[in-house]
């Protein structure tokens, strides 16, 4: 299956790292592996950027590429965490970063015209709570959940910092490159095994990416 990936970064190297470690939690998700489509208009950078350009990317994904597929994650960093009751067609929150990227997909395949010989391009969409580092620690720190995080920001409170969650994953806040590649590839690796673990401990964000992935 050919599916284009697409995560927030600071700088286009340490995404494609990123994008390294959701292909292979992708695949364990669809029990099959990918082709990465790659394209000029892929930029990878902040929440603000990946917002405006969600419109132009998937655009140009669907006329200009034979993607088949699309999978984004963002990180909720302190923003409003995805919940189940989003999911209704009438309860989505317009402060939760991951239904405001399904708003926008939602109109763009509303407004283009269908493809020659391909279906419409299938859209999966992720929320690493508070960040993907919190994903690839799961089931190493049981005080690092989903449900921890969000019943801390209800409490006015952070029960983990994210320089904490750098420090635990790559052994230090401030990795090298190939530090950061290989504790990304090897923790993706070892939840793939086991996604029982991670959507248990991280239901909603990551649930989220799971439930539309399989519905592919």
């Amino acid at each position: 299956m050919k599916v284009a990936c697409f995560a927030e970064s600071p700088a286009d190297q340490a995404a494609l790292t990123i994008l390294a470690a959701l292909t292979i939690l992708t695949e364990a998700i669809l029990g099959t592996t990918t082709e990465t489509v790659e394209h000029a208009g892929l930029r990878h950078r902040g929440w603000p950027a990946v917002r405006s350009v969600l419109r132009t990317v998937l655009k140009e994904l669907h006329y200009h590429t034979d993607a088949e597929g699309f999978v984004c994650i963002v990180d909720s960093n302190n923003s409003s965490p995805h919940l189940l009751e989003h999911e209704r067609p009438e309860a989505p929150e317009p402060k939760c970063r991951l239904c405001q990227l399904r708003h926008i997909a939602d109109e763009v395949q509303q407004q283009i015209r269908p493809r020659q010989d391909l279906r419409p391009l299938k859209i999966a969409f992720g929320l690493a709570v508070p960040t993907i580092e919190a994903w690839l620690l799961c089931g190493v720190d049981p005080h690092i959940t989903e449900a921890a995080w969000i019943n801390g920001l209800k409490e006015g409170r952070t029960p983990f910092a994210k320089e904490s969650l750098k420090h635990e994953l790559y052994g230090t806040s401030h990795p090298s490159l190939a530090i950061e590649t290989e504790a990304m590839k090897r923790a993706a690796t070892r939840l793939a095994s086991n996604l029982s673990t991670i959507k248990s401990l991280f239901p909603h964000g990551f649930g989220a990416l799971q439930r539309s992935l399989r519905s592919w």
